[in-house]
């Protein structure tokens, strides 16, 4: 991690802070071509809070100011229970999975940070992410993710499944 990084849980306190950092990631989707990810007022405050008191939130900060936000969920993820076009690398392991990551814009390398601090947690990770999410899967594809097929959320609308095993 950027040595002027840090990682921490994120608290009911933080989330004036971390709206801001959703709304900025939300318009780099929007400029990059992805216009329906995060649509219709998604991620809210009131998600961000619930992430938070399952003790899923965190924060990224630099020199004191939150510049990402994400949500690392212990497995089962319900959603991953089926995939479709593909396989997981390996089903049987429990696995960590990493949701709502946004991030400022120009602060490059949060992903990697992110990346790295889930995996001193736990050596399986998955994510999920939008086909139009290019900058996403370009990242997750740098940082020796797999592409694995594709599972359908609560609402039937489908992501691109992602694994990463640890060693």
């Amino acid at each position: 991690m950027n040595c002027e990084r840090y990682i921490r849980p994120a608290t009911l306190h933080d989330v004036g802070a971390i709206m801001p950092v959703i709304t900025a990631a939300k318009q780099t989707m929007r400029r990059n071509g992805n216009t329906h990810q995060w649509a219709d007022g998604y991620p809210s405050a009131a998600a961000i809070e619930c992430d938070i008191s399952s003790s899923g939130g965190y924060v990224i900060s630099e020199r004191a100011e939150i510049i990402g936000y994400f949500a690392m969920l212990p497995s089962p993820e319900p959603t991953y229970d089926v995939i479709y076009n593909g396989e997981w690398l390996n089903d049987s392991l429990p696995y960590l999975v990493i949701h709502r990551i946004a991030g400022l814009p120009g602060r490059r390398g949060i992903l990697h940070d992110i990346i790295r601090f889930a995996a001193s947690h736990c050596p399986n990770i998955r994510i999920d992410t939008h086909r139009d999410n290019i900058i996403m899967q370009h990242c997750l594809q740098k940082e020796g993710f797999t592409h694995c097929g594709i599972i359908l959320l609560a609402n039937g609308d489908e992501r691109l499944a992602y694994q990463k095993l640890f060693s």
